[in-house]
């Protein structure tokens, strides 16, 4: 129970008529006689609030999955309910001249809606009272609005009394997809073509087995079923009709950098540029008969095994929806390492990170074993205060100078990379998503898979 607007307003009026009572014996009597005519009525104001209650539930309706940075909409419903009154813990509705309502929403979305005022009158038995308002996800991950609090305005405005309604609904926010999939990237590529792509590489599906014909390759024959059946038998390829992508996500330190969004000036990490980037590539891929598989490394570890169709995606994001980067440390070399260790065919690797100048060295080694089976492409988003800082005019010249060798020494890993035949890409975190479709069509067209 706390005071509300009425009180208030008469606490102050009485004691301003209080001071003037000082100087006049009339203001004296009036303040006298004022208070004690007003007393009595707050005391009934407080027990009006106290006992004159009637049943109400309330419930809330709110999709269950929500897309990052869209508005969503909620629904609370107020039902006056006599035989749901002993089932909802959280009190009652009052015949009060106002109600305001406060629903504990997630700390990962935001509104401006709160608190939601309802002009106070008595429900009939049966009746409902709805009210909306709407709330912006802006965190992926799972969520829950765990109650509803109602502050219930006593008859004359004098008190407010606070109820707990334990209304409970769960979800979970994804990658605003829809945005991503729907951009004139997506749009375009049923012009690409890239289903008439031939294939070439070390690509061979295994067919069968088959006796020996004239005119076949001695390395097709199969030596063990030959010996078992006492004539030639050699094995069966063909040209493989699909290819298999893997995506490598860096959630350690490399890509917690955050990153205004440019729709909506919210801050977001580099990762959740990179993860989106990812799902839409998926989206590509998939679409086109590709295979895709999915590993994260750093904060947190992740793997999920290679899946064709598009009913893969939405396993894809459901798995991924609430990977969030963490400044930890995380190793590339183990990464790559353990990809290798699971992957069973020549694979399409986009390894997605933050590369510097020590990774020339404590990757030589891997790099050049990935080369011989898989194609590796690099990715490294840029940092755009070390590019702000390198073409600044500052006041502090070795601040400038810093950033400028820092870039200098990437840039120059990069070559080196592309000269050894390794692919790489840089990109700022907001063109991701087209740099590595573009990236992505090159390769098809090329045939290098």
């Amino acid at each position: 129970m706390r005071p509300g607007r009425t009180l208030f307003i008469a606490a102050a009026a009485w004691f301003l008529l209080g001071t003037a009572a000082f100087f006049s014996d009339t203001a004296l009597l009036v303040w006298i006689i004022g208070g004690a005519a007003v007393l009595p009525l707050i005391v009934l104001d407080f027990a009006a609030l106290l006992c004159l209650t009637d049943p109400l539930r309330l419930t809330r309706r709110v999709s269950p999955t929500l897309a990052l940075g869209q508005p969503a909409s909620v629904t609370i419903t107020l039902l006056r309910s006599d035989a749901g009154a002993a089932k909802n813990t959280g009190g009652g509705f009052i015949r009060s001249r106002s109600l305001e309502l406060f629903d504990i929403y997630p700390d990962g979305m935001e509104t401006g809606d709160m608190p939601l005022r309802i002009r106070g009158r008595a429900l009939a038995r049966g009746e409902r009272l709805e009210c909306e308002y709407r709330v912006v996800p802006v965190e992926r991950g799972p969520w829950e609005f765990p109650r509803i609090e109602a502050l219930l305005a006593s008859p004359l405005g004098c008190w407010r009394r606070r109820v707990t309604h334990n209304v409970s609904s769960t979800g979970a926010t994804f990658p605003d997809f829809k945005k991503l999939a729907g951009s004139n990237i997506a749009g375009s590529l049923e012009l690409t073509g890239i289903k008439e792509v031939r294939k070439r590489g070390q690509g061979m599906e295994f067919m069968g087995l088959r006796e020996y014909q004239k005119g076949d390759s001695v390395k097709a024959v199969d030596w063990r079923a030959t010996g078992r059946r006492s004539k030639f038998i050699v094995r069966e390829y063909q040209e493989e009709q699909d290819q298999q992508l893997l995506f490598l996500l860096d959630s350690g330190y490399r890509l917690y950098r955050q990153e205004n969004d440019g729709e909506a000036g919210r801050p977001r990490t580099q990762f959740d540029s990179a993860l989106e980037s990812a799902m839409l590539l998926s989206w590509v891929a998939l679409k086109h008969g590709d295979g895709v598989a999915l590993g994260c490394f750093g904060a947190e570890e992740r793997w999920l095994p290679p899946r064709k169709g598009m009913s893969a995606l939405p396993a894809l994001m459901r798995s991924l929806y609430d990977v969030k980067s963490a400044p930890v440390p995380s190793s590339l070399f183990s990464a790559l390492e353990s990809a290798l260790a699971r992957l069973k065919r020549r694979t399409f690797i986009i390894m997605i990170s933050n590369f510097r100048e020590e990774d020339e060295e404590s990757l030589s080694w891997i790099l050049k074993r990935i080369e011989r089976r898989h194609l590796l492409l690099l990715v490294s988003l840029r940092e755009r205060e070390a590019e702000e800082l390198a073409r600044a005019e500052t006041d502090d010249p070795l601040q400038s100078a810093a950033a400028f060798a820092y870039l200098y020494t990437r840039r120059r890993l990069y070559k080196k990379w592309e000269h050894l035949g390794l692919l790489t890409l840089e990109s700022s975190a907001g063109k991701l998503s087209s740099a590595l479709v573009n990236r992505y069509l090159e390769v098809k067209r090329s045939g290098r898979l």
